[in-house]
């Protein structure tokens, strides 16, 4: 039990780990929501042959709220690259698959591994089984699988699960419920964020909560997913999924990416995401914008710190009010 801040964060891909590294600097209670829906590499190869939820995007989550030596979480982190059955797997993937094999269940191994690797925070899957996730194009045709998504190169106009198949994880909701803050983002819209919300109990659990609920918007359109959207196309489609309004303030780059990265990214049909305060205002929606871009080898991210101490001050304005 702690008195510290509650503050879950909801995602996947490499957007949330980038996130918690920062956040897990600050005096709060973190808690982060993991999608389970990964079908490709190594996760998509464990959890057919294995029957068990994809472990990549936990195991990139427990890596950042880690507090052990660096070898560690590199050796944790280390893709093999071999000419066997072995190549392209990750090391954590495999110890936590066989974590899961060892206790008898997903969320076990999860605490386990946190303990393992001294994680500052709690790391919870939306659900303790797979998630198969599938879109509907806006042509009427359907694609089936998180990794086949995208590479449709149609315009998605939803996605959706087999509800009545998956439960949510009783712990996740409780975290919800418990919650002082709700970080949305920032990462994939379709294939990282809302297959969380998609669980049943969990996206009722985020709508009903009377925590301030935050969204982290992208930098760069994605191709294949979020192609020429702007920031109020990423709010609306969170909205048309939930079916109400579920996000007080988004949080948006005001910085130009540099002409020699936009160059790059044009090759991947992404370019920077056009940030239409007017239209995010007249939703009802608070928008701060904020230098928090930062790019390493040519590619964009968030700024880890940056963005972390604006949550974290937005945290302390919330619950001043």
């Amino acid at each position: 039990m702690t008195d510290q801040p509650k503050v879950v964060v909801i995602g996947g891909g490499t957007g949330l780990p980038v996130l918690l590294r920062g956040l897990k600097r600050h005096p709060i209670d973190i808690s982060a929501i993991v999608t389970v829906a990964d079908d490709g590499g190594s996760s998509g190869r464990l959890r057919d042959s294995l029957d068990i939820p994809p472990p990549g995007d936990v195991r990139n989550v427990l890596a950042a709220l880690s507090e052990v030596e660096p070898l560690i979480e590199q050796m944790f982190q280390h893709r093999f690259d071999t000419e066997n059955e072995l190549s392209g797997h990750a090391l954590g993937n495999l110890i936590i698959a066989a974590m899961t094999s060892i206790t008898g269940d997903f969320v076990h191994a999860i605490q386990e591994m946190s303990r393992v690797l001294n994680v500052n925070g709690k790391v919870l899957p939306s659900a303790n089984q797979s998630v198969v996730l599938k879109a509907e194009m806006e042509d009427g045709s359907i694609v089936t699988g998180e990794s086949s998504i995208p590479e449709a190169g149609k315009r998605i106009k939803r996605v959706f699960i087999d509800a009545d198949s998956v439960k949510p994880l009783r712990e996740t909701v409780r975290a919800i419920d418990e919650a002082d803050l709700i970080v949305m983002g920032p990462g994939s819209l379709y294939t990282s964020i809302l297959p969380n919300l998609l669980v049943p109990g969990i996206g009722e659990a985020i709508c009903r909560s009377e925590a301030k609920k935050l969204y982290i918007c992208n930098i760069m359109t994605q191709a294949g997913e979020t192609l020429d959207y702007s920031a109020s196309d990423h709010v609306k489609a969170i909205f048309d999924h939930m079916e109400v309004p579920c996000i007080d303030c988004v949080l948006v780059n005001k910085k130009q990416v540099p002409e020699e990265v936009k160059a790059l990214y044009r090759e991947e049909q992404a370019k920077p995401v056009h940030y239409d305060v007017e239209k995010l205002a007249s939703m009802g929606l608070e928008v701060v914008a904020e230098d928090i871009l930062s790019y390493e080898n040519q590619l964009v991210r968030h700024n880890t710190e940056k963005v972390a101490d604006m949550i974290f001050s937005y945290l302390k304005e919330s619950l001043e009010k």
